[in-house]
């Protein structure tokens, strides 16, 4: 009987670990000294209302990375507020990439995420990353994932699933706010 019982506490206790090891990590501010330049997207099947995008070609603005997916719930959620802040911000110097990577097959049809854009009214840039070579390259493991960059193309924030929107729009306020980096021809670092 008692070794039932701590079999069960075992089982119980280890069902609790992968729990609390199956939930996204809550991400937030990166110190300036840990912060890293944000990486290129790379191999992009398809983008739909933008051309394609370069980091490196967005420096002095602020990006915010937005992985989803088409069937994602949480994905649908969070959108409102992405498009929300791709509206009110992009004249400030926001600009808004949505990377869809599929989960599965049938969200790697190109028709498929334009009829989803078209239907959800997103009118942000969307990179199609059917490889996941954006995906691994931000070292990405979740959906929704946000990632902001910095106006020097670094990372310096980040979100894991739905909530923390009014923290996210605050950073995004206060990046927007920050100067831009000086140009190379004006002698700055």
């Amino acid at each position: 009987m008692k070794s039932k019982v701590l079999v069960a506490i075992a089982a119980v206790a280890a069902s609790v670990g992968v729990l609390s090891f199956a939930a996204p990590p809550a991400g937030g501010d990166i110190a300036a000294s840990a912060a890293q330049k944000a990486p290129e997207f790379a191999n992009i099947d398809h983008w739909f209302n933008a051309q394609p995008l370069k980091l490196d070609e967005l420096r002095g603005k602020v990006v915010l990375v937005d992985f989803w997916t088409y069937t994602c719930i949480n994905c649908l959620n969070h959108l409102p507020y992405v498009k929300e802040w791709n509206e009110k911000y992009k004249d400030q110097g926001l600009v808004v990439v949505g990377v869809h990577t599929p989960e599965f097959a049938y969200e790697k049809s190109a028709k498929n995420v334009q009829d989803a854009i078209n239907r959800l009214q997103i009118r942000h840039a969307v990179a199609q990353d059917n490889q996941y070579a954006t995906w691994r390259s931000f070292n990405n493991q979740y959906w929704p994932a946000v990632y902001l960059i910095d106006k020097q193309g670094k990372i310096v924030y980040s979100h894991f699933g739905e909530g923390s929107y009014g923290t996210t729009e605050k950073k995004i306020q206060a990046l927007l706010a920050e100067p831009a980096p000086a140009s190379p021809s004006t002698g700055g670092s």
